[in-house]
């Protein structure tokens, strides 16, 4: 119960951070996504940062590292999480089940988005 606890304060940061992120002006003429673009590679780079110290350092408190990683990470995009699964399958040799896992991920992702405003329509 005390992860549940951790993820959450991590979760509530972390969603915290992305909606300051999304308060910063930027040109409203850009057809870009750069608020959401800068959220997701600035999350996928926290998250390396994370999961190398936590693979070099055994040391580390395993609730802070579920704070970080799937908290505060978790809640500011789960993007983060998806890149990081996904270097893990190429780490691991499994070049097929990442490609599978990215195309699917996006492809459904966008068909799914579409699928729900429809229903609601």
């Amino acid at each position: 119960m005390i992860e549940c606890i951790v993820v959450g304060a991590g979760g509530f940061i972390g969603a915290v951070c992305r909606y300051l992120i999304g308060l910063i002006p930027v040109n409203e003429n850009l057809d870009f996504p750069v608020k959401t673009f800068a959220i997701n590679i600035l999350g996928s780079f926290i998250i390396g940062m994370i999961a190398g110290l936590a693979l070099k350092n055994n040391g580390l408190n395993p609730r802070a590292v579920l704070f970080l990683k799937v908290g505060i990470c978790g809640g500011f995009t789960t993007f983060s999480s998806f890149a990081l699964e996904t270097g893990d399958l190429l780490k691991g040799g499994n070049t097929v089940t990442a490609l599978l896992y990215v195309s699917l991920s996006v492809v459904l992702g966008i068909l799914t988005v579409f699928g729900g405003q429809a229903v609601v329509r």
